[in-house]
């Protein structure tokens, strides 16, 4: 019985830490837009997901053609840079005998491992040529597992920036997506998610995560409204001088 109490005070004397970015006094969530302090992070538009060929995009076209996010994301990622943003690309890719996959026997991660999805150095990587990075654009290094913070340099690359705000968009909506929601959230970013420019594999499943978890963690909002977010305020006619 001794044993057992040793080891339990053991654990409870170096508790796992989960450093927030920004601490409680500084925390951005539901802040303005300021579109220079604002990213666009943009998970796995890569041929595996996006295009014919890939072999999950069978498992996502109706989600893509309904809310027809492909070509909504590539817009938003065209306003951001116009308003001063950036864009940040997040892929996922692991070697071809899937010994960097963090979870190869469990979920989702098991399917990649079995099926060889999403292998490095292969057109399936690749990023889709409709979002394919532009100048100026970022890209983050590291993502093996389902949330786009652990094991990459996704955090320090947006601190670098000077980053506030993440619009999310990507894949899946409620599995890469939503993960990452709710460790920026944690981490005290002003998160607002996208949800005409996220795809999953049912439209069911995307629409309980955009007006369900996603409400718990970020500011659900669609491409129209996130883009004049980031649009300075009409002038109005008193604005003008008088003569």
């Amino acid at each position: 019985m001794g044993f057992f109490s040793s080891r339990a005070s053991a654990k409870s004397a170096s508790p796992p830490s989960t450093p927030r970015t920004f601490a409680a006094a500084d925390a951005h969530g539901g802040d303005a837009i300021v579109p220079a302090k604002t990213a666009l992070v943009a998970i796995e538009f890569q041929n595996e997901f996006t295009t014919e060929g890939g072999k999950l995009h069978g498992a996502v076209k109706e989600c893509m053609e309904t809310t027809r996010m492909l070509t909504k994301t590539a817009s938003l990622a065209k306003a951001v840079r116009s308003s001063g943003g950036k864009v940040f690309h997040v892929p996922i890719m692991f070697k071809a005998d899937a010994s960097d996959n963090p979870n190869k026997r469990l979920g989702i991660l098991a399917g990649c491992a079995k099926d060889s999805l999403f292998t490095e150095k292969t057109w399936n990587s690749e990023f889709c040529k409709e979002m394919a990075p532009k100048e100026g654009d970022v890209t983050v290094f590291g993502k093996k597992g389902l949330d786009a913070f652990p094991g990459t340099d996704l955090e320090a690359k947006l601190i670098a920036n000077g980053i506030e705000t993440v619009l999310l968009v990507g894949f899946l909506t409620n599995c890469c997506v939503e993960s990452t929601m709710r460790t920026a959230c944690e981490k005290g970013f002003n998160v607002v998610t996208v949800t005409d420019c996220c795809a999953t594999t049912s439209l069911d499943g995307h629409k309980a995560a955009t007006e369900g978890t996603f409400g718990m963690f970020s500011t659900p909002m669609d491409a129209a409204a996130a883009s004049a977010a980031l649009s300075p305020p009409a002038s109005t006619g008193s604005d003008v001088p008088v003569s």
